[in-house]
């Protein structure tokens, strides 16, 4: 699946040339204001091992961004963030939400972002020479294939990425997520704590796991927020989760939708069933839009992230609907592309680096049968995993074990109906880190903290105090998303990514 940066890009001014690590292997960090369209807030750019097996080799550059804590009397430390992706720039959201972030948190944390190597302003992985270069690889393949004739395409086409992206790229045999955790814990020295404290969404999840099983003594406080099954993850079998998961919180948007008698129902199910099918015959002419059938998959997948998408979701699918049996049905305004940005680059370099994929045509077309037989969703999330066909891992990758007892006890968030990271995944990880306390929303989407004001308050309470919700804790669904009352929701803190 393409990769699409669903946050807004935020401008960064880093000042001054990367500081280079002290004698004692910890890099000094020279922070600057970012400039007068970050009011408060402070950039700096160091350099990190490429290689932690030649600590005192080459390096590359990690960028970072903090808004300091305002409460100085009272300040605990930094809180290291991920935004998920892979590939989202932790500077970018700590950039977007720290102001939040500090305000939840009475303003005792420098709320610290940092963009993982390979990634945004961390010596970048590039494999296309520009954004013209980028687009035209994805010409003539669809998102994922769904004709058996595309398939063997949209396979050579992907698994050209490899060589494309690491030939003569140093950086791209060093994006293992163990390389970025050991690059987290080289910054929470460089910022003087003695101890972590981590909030990792989506993808981050995968980097807190790592992190607490490299690293199980040096844990203040880590959240983990939509959270990944590392066993599955790093052993290349998500698609177990993907080809149910989606499906399962999608289900939920029909039945929220029948039960608030939205556009697209009544019998939304049947109504979507009909669609498909016929997209997948025909696409359909919205407009001045051609959906294909991938286009509506993906669309189904992207409304999973947050239920207050859902109303929009639903009145594109009604529009479909009207316009495969009338045309002359009037289109929805198509949203501009985000500029280029190496996300589509970072998330297949980090995960090649991490995961072991298979190399042959024949086993990505069989798994692909497996992932459809889960839902109509598996193949969207698997067929994206060809890139890696031809992409060996990284030799310092972490691929487990991930069964732990942490010095502190981790909180693991996690959502009854989350299309895109399932509450299995963080059933999981509650019973591999031993210790650690599950703290259950009975909602939808992905990730709750700033959706579910119980899981807020409890996850802030947590890092303030290492308070920990009593066991068993499930917060209650907010309001039907189709509802009048759902407009009194609390709105996300920013859009966390998986792709």
């Amino acid at each position: 699946m393409r990769f699409t940066v669903l946050a807004a890009a935020a401008a960064l001014m880093i000042t001054g040339a990367p500081v280079a690590l002290a004698d004692n292997g910890v890099p000094r960090i020279d922070w600057q204001a970012c400039g007068p369209e970050h009011p408060g807030f402070e950039c700096a750019s160091v350099k990190v091992p490429l290689d932690y097996d030649n600590p005192r080799g080459a390096t590359t550059t990690v960028a970072l961004a903090r808004k300091p804590a305002t409460d100085k009397a009272h300040r605990i430390g930094s809180l290291f963030l991920n935004p998920g992706g892979p590939g989202g720039s932790g500077v970018n959201f700590a950039l977007g939400a720290g102001n939040t972030l500090s305000a939840n948190l009475r303003g005792r944390f420098d709320i610290v972002g940092f963009d993982p190597r390979g990634i945004g302003k961390s010596d970048p992985l590039h494999c296309f020479a520009s954004e013209a270069d980028l687009e035209k690889f994805f010409e003539g393949v669809p998102g994922f294939p769904y004709q058996a004739a595309q398939e063997r395409p949209y396979y050579d086409r992907y698994r050209s990425l490899g060589p494309e992206c690491r030939d003569d790229q140093k950086i791209a045999r060093h994006m293992s997520t163990a390389d970025v955790a050991r690059d987290m814990d080289l910054l929470r020295r460089a910022v003087g704590d003695r101890k972590i404290s981590y909030l990792g969404f989506s993808y981050g999840s995968f980097l807190g796991a790592t992190y607490a099983n490299m690293f199980p003594n040096n844990i203040r406080a880590l959240v983990v927020d939509g959270v990944l099954n590392p066993e599955l993850w790093s052993s290349g079998r998500q698609i177990e989760s993907d080809r149910i998961a989606t499906k399962e919180e999608f289900r939920e948007l029909l039945r929220n939708c029948d039960e608030a008698a939205c556009v697209f129902g009544p019998q939304s199910e049947k109504r979507w069933d009909a669609l498909l099918k016929s997209v997948k015959a025909k696409p359909i002419q919205l407009g001045d839009q051609l959906f294909t059938y991938d286009a509506v998959i993906n669309a189904a997948i992207g409304a999973m992230y947050s239920p207050s998408d859902w109303p929009d979701a639903a009145a594109l699918f009604d529009q479909l609907s009207d316009a495969a049996g009338s045309a002359g049905s009037a289109g929805l305004p198509v949203a501009a592309e985000p500029d280029y940005a190496n996300g589509f680059d970072a998330y297949n370099g980090n995960v090649c680096a991490d995961i072991e994929f298979p190399r042959d045509f024949n086993s990505y077309r069989a798994t692909s049968r497996y992932a459809a037989a889960g839902s109509e969703f598996g193949p969207a999330w698997w067929w994206g995993n060809a890139a890696c066909a031809n992409w060996p891992v990284n030799q310092d990758r972490y691929a487990g074990p991930w069964r732990t007892r942490t010095n502190a006890p981790v909180l693991v968030v996690g959502n009854y109906f989350d299309g895109v990271t399932d509450y299995r995944g963080a059933q999981a990880v509650n019973r591999q880190l031993a210790g650690s306390r599950l703290l259950s929303y009975a909602g939808w989407g992905h990730t709750a903290y700033q959706v579910s004001k119980c899981a807020t308050d409890h996850t802030n309470a947590y890092l303030l105090n290492g308070t920990l919700p009593p066991v068993g804790t499930v917060c209650p669904a907010n309001p039907n998303p189709f509802l009048p009352s759902a407009a009194a929701a609390p709105e996300p803190l920013f859009q966390p990514t998986r792709r």
